[in-house]
């Protein structure tokens, strides 16, 4: 495996704007954009077509040995399915997103895709998006961020969202969530919700997401200058579809 001296690393907790920037980011520099967010959203659809509870304490091992993901990078997004079935859009939903968020507090459910994240900066040069790209997956990322935004301003963003989707959710709900997400997140054994010693920390709160990326541009290029080119502008060669360019959850490194 190559080194991840090419990853840029984004994490924060829900709503402060890291999804968005990260793909703005991966637009703007060519990068490929691994979201890591939405592979935990797969396996929560898995788990949950398999009958597993998320609120069960382990994970059996014979689920997540069935697990059957694949990821397509690409500058700016990234497609995913579930045993060759597309569900990109499908694990968009606040069900999966709860779901989520509770089977990804289990070691068991971290360590069956801590490969194939690395798997994907061994080909590509990403921008990586999470709650622990730059503490677990990638701690030598060459530079990592850290987005957050106060909690009034992050559920109103998820309400908002919500609301744009048609999903009439009152915000009420969506803060209570989201003060539960971040307790799993922040107070999980493994992995949790923190900044990197090295991030840089930016609080959304009254930016606007243009404003964001500005912002994390300056940073990226600041350390390309100082490194004298060691940040790369694109994603090399390499096709995005197909082949050993696909990497599957169960044929990832451990």
């Amino acid at each position: 495996m190559r080194s991840s001296a090419h990853v840029i690393t984004i994490d924060g907790p829900a709503g402060a704007g890291k999804s968005t920037a990260a793909r703005m980011l991966a637009g703007r520099l060519g990068y490929f954009l691994l979201d890591s967010g939405a592979l935990y959203r797969v396996v929560a659809l898995h788990l949950m077509q398999s009958g597993i509870s998320g609120e069960c304490d382990h994970v059996p091992a014979e689920a997540l040995d069935r697990l059957d993901v694949q990821l397509e990078p690409g500058i700016g997004s990234m497609r995913l399915f579930l045993r060759d079935r597309e569900v990109t859009k499908e694990i968009r939903t606040e069900r999966i997103g709860d779901l989520a968020s509770r089977f990804s507090a289990k070691p068991e459910v971290r360590k069956a895709l801590i490969g194939v994240q690395r798997a994907a900066a061994a080909k590509w040069d990403l921008v990586a998006e999470g709650r622990d790209m730059g503490t677990v997956v990638f701690p030598d990322a060459s530079i990592k961020f850290f987005l957050t935004a106060t909690l009034e301003v992050r559920a109103r963003r998820r309400y908002d969202e919500l609301r744009n989707r048609g999903d009439n959710t009152d915000f009420g709900t969506v803060l209570n969530d989201m003060v539960e997400r971040d307790a799993r997140d922040e107070r999980r054994a493994e992995a949790p919700l923190k900044p990197a010693d090295d991030s840089i920390i930016i609080d959304t709160s009254s930016l606007d997401a243009e404003s964001v990326v500005e912002m994390l541009i300056g940073h990226v290029k600041k350390r390309r200058d100082g490194r004298h080119g060691g940040l790369s502008t694109g994603p090399g060669d390499g096709k995005i579809k197909g082949g050993e360019e696909t990497f599957a959850c169960h044929k990832s490194e451990n």
